[in-house]
């Protein structure tokens, strides 16, 4: 979520972030986390909860998401002007592991990955540093971490093979948000009334959201493959703005052949299915890397 800085009430954005997270547990139960960040532009740090002032703070966990959070959460969560939620469907790494739990702090960035890509090929065509756990988001995040504008992060998206829809903030422009889709993982991003910006893999879960809060959301897009965008609210620094796509590019994503599953629209229904896969792009390869046939949707 990118939050706008002049609506009336933080609560009702708050409200629809947890509410996608509880709702994301269908495709997800093995961990779950979330990421609170940044300061309102202009207007300096706020101290973080267990984190550095004015910065970041994560918080992950085995399980459900609804195990994760805790209604003490909320005050932060309120004040922060970009939150990211994650549950994962563990494939390459295991769910024991807390370190494989994301979001994930990987260098200069907190990012969520949903997919299975090879990341053995990520690291024999890019040097890379030894990775502190066992999945195959961390060698992609450190790729991210350097990169600093859309032809840096394309060409990191179209080494790429493998599933793959992504989230993440650099922690020095903590109110700027990174979203790209990939081969095949879903990825969809709705703006309410109040121009609060929110990202999710299923587009059901909007209209689930609208009928249990007290949101209403203007757009419901479900991004094509190939598709980047920088969201944040600054355009000019110490200017408070309301969120919009700053930067937008897109690239050719690959997959495997064995990418190709119906688990990849668990939680659809048959409507928006056939519209997202209807507009896929992506090239097939032969399957190399990854888990195979085996399939994350978290």
């Amino acid at each position: 979520m990118v939050r706008s800085p002049f609506a009336d009430d933080p609560g009702r954005a708050s409200d629809v972030f947890v509410t996608l997270g509880m709702l994301a547990e269908e495709r997800g139960t093995d961990s779950a986390g979330l990421a609170l960040l940044g300061a309102w532009p202009g207007l300096g740090g706020w101290p973080s909860l267990g984190g550095p002032a004015g910065g970041c703070r994560v918080v992950r966990g085995r399980g459900r998401f609804s195990g994760v959070w805790r209604p003490a959460y909320v005050p932060e969560l309120d004040r922060s002007p970009v939150a990211l939620g994650h549950t994962r469907w563990a494939t390459q790494g295991t769910p024991l592991e807390p370190r494989n739990a994301s979001p994930m702090a990987v260098q200069d960035v907190v990012a969520t990955h949903n997919g299975d890509i090879d990341a053995a090929g990520l690291r024999g065509r890019f040097p890379l540093p030894p990775a502190s756990g066992t999945t195959d988001s961390e060698p992609l995040f450190q790729l991210l971490a350097g990169c600093r504008g859309p032809s840096d992060v394309t060409a990191v998206l179209e080494a790429v093979v493998g599933r793959v829809a992504l989230a993440w903030v650099h922690r020095d422009r903590p109110t700027e948000v990174h979203l790209a889709r990939g081969a095949l993982s879903p990825l969809t991003v709705a703006v309410d009334t109040d121009q609060n910006i929110y990202w999710a893999s299923n587009p059901r879960w909007f209209r689930d959201a609208e009928r249990h809060t007290r949101v209403e959301f203007a757009s419901v897009v479900m991004l094509r493959e190939g598709t980047y965008a920088k969201i944040g609210m600054e355009r000019r620094p110490g200017r408070r703005d309301r969120p919009e796509v700053l930067e937008s590019a897109n690239f050719l994503p690959t997959a495997r052949h064995t990418d190709m599953d119906p688990r990849v629209w668990t939680g659809f229904t048959a409507d928006d299915r056939d519209v997202d896969r209807a507009g896929l792009l992506h090239r097939a390869v032969q399957g190399t890397g990854g888990t195979g046939g085996l399939m994350t949707v978290a």
